[in-house]
């Protein structure tokens, strides 16, 4: 990071680009940083459609926590709340990378950085500087921050009751919620709503954004291959499904925002859980299941120059990793699809699924059912579905360290200890451990380099041995999840 005037502003970029790229209004660096306008006293998006201000009052800073950090407020008109992800770190420490999205998933809203810090297996204080200089804001700023954005995006787009969003947002009191909204915007959370005219509904509306290019079309393709029957819908450009969430159910729709480079996505509740509606976690879980937060320009400066890949992502760009919703999901689907192809895989999931998942109120995407969650696997009789012996007790494994929580789907503080974690379960390899990091836990530089179809498409005639493709993978680092996505779909054989 550089200091200018004594403000951070991301390495990569200066003040004099920075103020081009606003002029410009161009999408691609919108979240890469924030523009802070010293005689308002707000903090804006690159792509904000007021007037641009003039050079001498702009302010350029790494993330929307450090303009909080230093005084300014959200603007109301471009909506920092959502904007993609900020990737300052992106390429420089995969730690704080995961220590943001747990973040994004509530780890600070109850827990200290100390116990995240742990975690992440380093100490409290060599995280706080790890923030300071990728993000410039420390960790509790930045918690701070997506708890107040998320609230305010809750409160402009949503009917939802004030006391409910404040829950939902991460706020322990409706006394913190009421008086961080004061402090940021200058107005009761009931001014600011009304100042929104906000459209009473039963659903919920989260907007969510990226940065192009981004090939929709190319992430559902691959997930409607791999959709459950009653649990998913996939037609178009339009993604559906049920779920249950710390015993919270529901259902919602995702598709292509009518303006901006941005996703929506309805959420309708059946049922509430003891806690706060789960809207962070929901909103958290679709950012994982798309890839949003993915940088596609600098995955094209490391891989486009290399002979394997470069050609593949030249006719694809815009790739993304497809996650998933569900962590405990995707890595039954993992074991299932050992040495089986993915539409057997497909018929015996949905044989769980119609076996054990809960029936699913009637709605309006005709979803049937909830995929079952790890509890009730744990104590399931796998038996007469098709599945062999093995196969039976890896999943009950699985099922059972994910329900006591030893298996969690969240970021470690390495690839090779989310790797080494799921490989200790019976029946769990190399290439099944990488899959799950690469889709689940959204780690970009897992590779599961013994998979045939990665060795087909890297042999010229013949596959090549897995020890020859994890020495080609060394030139992909850290984004060789994305170079094997690349061989998987493009021109070669899917998995």
């Amino acid at each position: 990071m550089n200091m200018i005037d004594g403000h951070i502003v991301p390495a990569a970029l200066d003040e004099d680009q920075c103020y081009r790229a606003m002029q410009a209004k161009d999408a691609r660096f919108d979240g890469r940083f924030f523009v802070c306008v010293t005689t308002t006293g707000i903090y804006c998006r690159p792509v904000c459609p007021a007037r641009v201000p003039k050079r001498a009052h702009c302010r350029f800073v790494a993330s929307a926590a450090a303009a909080e950090e230093a005084g300014f407020r959200s603007c109301l008109r471009c909506r920092p709340e959502t904007a993609p992800g900020t990737p300052a770190w992106a390429g420089t420490t995969a730690t704080v990378s995961r220590a943001l999205r747990l973040i994004e998933e509530g780890a600070l809203d109850e827990g200290s950085v100390d116990a995240l810090a742990a975690r992440l297996g380093l100490g409290e204080r060599q995280l706080r500087r790890l923030f300071l200089a990728h993000t410039g804001a420390g960790p509790q700023a930045v918690a701070a921050n997506r708890r107040l954005l998320t609230a305010k995006q809750l409160i402009t787009d949503t009917a939802m009751p004030l006391s409910d969003i404040a829950f939902a947002a991460g706020y322990r009191s409706l006394r913190r919620f009421n008086d961080a909204i004061r402090q940021a915007y200058r107005m009761a959370p009931t001014e600011l709503r009304r100042a929104s005219e906000t459209q009473a509904g039963s659903s919920i509306r989260i907007r969510l954004g990226y940065r192009p290019p981004f090939d929709l079309g190319q992430v559902l393709s691959y997930l409607a291959f791999r959709a459950i029957p009653g649990v998913e819908r996939i037609e178009a450009l339009r993604y559906a499904r049920s779920f249950e969430i710390d015993g919270t159910t529901g259902y919602l729709s995702l598709e292509p925002a009518p303006k901006g480079h941005a996703l929506d996505a309805r959420v309708r509740f059946f049922e509430a859980g003891k806690g706060a509606l789960p809207i962070r976690t929901i909103a958290a879980r679709l950012r994982r299941l798309f890839d949003l937060d993915s940088e596609p320009g600098a995955i094209a400066a490391a891989l486009g120059g290399e002979e394997l890949i470069g050609p593949r992502l030249g006719r694809a760009p815009g790739l993304r990793v497809p996650g998933s919703f569900d962590g405990f999901e995707l890595a039954t689907r993992a074991v299932l699809g050992q040495q089986i192809s993915v539409k057997g895989a497909t018929t015996i999931a949905s044989r769980i699924v119609a076996k054990f998942g809960a029936a699913c109120p009637a709605n309006d995407e005709g979803l049937t059912h909830f995929f079952p969650p790890a509890r009730v696997l744990a104590k399931a009789d796998l038996s007469g579905l098709g599945l062999t012996g093995g196969r039976i007790a890896t999943l009950t494994s699985l099922a059972r360290a994910t329900a006591s929580g030893k298996i969690d789907f969240t970021p470690r503080e390495s690839l090779e200890a989310s790797v080494a974690a799921l490989t200790a379960l019976p029946g769990i390899g190399e290439w099944t451990a990488h899959y799950v990091a690469l889709r689940a836990i959204g780690e970009p530089d897992a590779f599961p380099a013994s998979d045939l179809g990665l060795r087909k498409a890297a042999g010229k005639s013949a596959p090549v041995s897995t020890k020859a493709i994890e020495a080609m993978s060394d030139a992909w680092r850290p984004w060789r999840g994305y170079a094997a996505l690349a061989l998987w779909t493009i021109e070669g054989e899917t998995r």
